[in-house]
């Protein structure tokens, strides 16, 4: 192939990554603001929004990288799917509640009590059970 031709396909395949980027913060976004809003959470702007949701995403990361490690070490000597279940969503609670904790106390613009952030960790553990392809339990 010619320069110009992987240079379109090296074009194309960015703009794939920021558009399936932008669809999965945009969900996380989206998301938050609905459970906000049924949970009568106030914000000062919707950039106070936004910048919760860019740091809970970006801590997020970092934070299932670690939960993910010690996820597989905890459960990689067992079948038992009810206690695989029991790990993975009490990692995944604890992780989503620390993030929320941490962008909460880092955050002035959006403040969220402890009942509340509770909640949205626990509906979060829930949903990403739910929507994750993993065969694992």
């Amino acid at each position: 192939m010619k320069i110009k031709e992987k240079l379109l396909i090296m074009i194309g395949v960015m703009i794939l990554i920021i558009m399936a980027m932008g669809i999965v913060f945009g969900g996380y976004f989206f998301g938050l603001a609905g459970v906000f809003e049924l949970l009568g959470v106030q914000y000062n702007s919707v950039w106070s929004l936004f910048v919760f949701v860019m740091g809970f995403f970006i801590l997020g990361i970092f934070v299932e990288l670690i939960t993910k490690v010690i996820f597989v070490l905890s459960t990689r000597n067992t079948r038992d799917k009810a206690y695989v279940l029991m790990i993975r969503l009490s990692l995944e609670f604890l992780s989503n509640w620390l993030v929320l904790f941490t962008v909460d106390e880092l955050m002035k613009g959006i403040t969220l009590s402890w009942k509340t952030e509770v909640m949205i960790a626990l509906l979060l553990a829930v949903v990403e059970r739910i929507f994750d392809k993993e065969d694992n339990s």
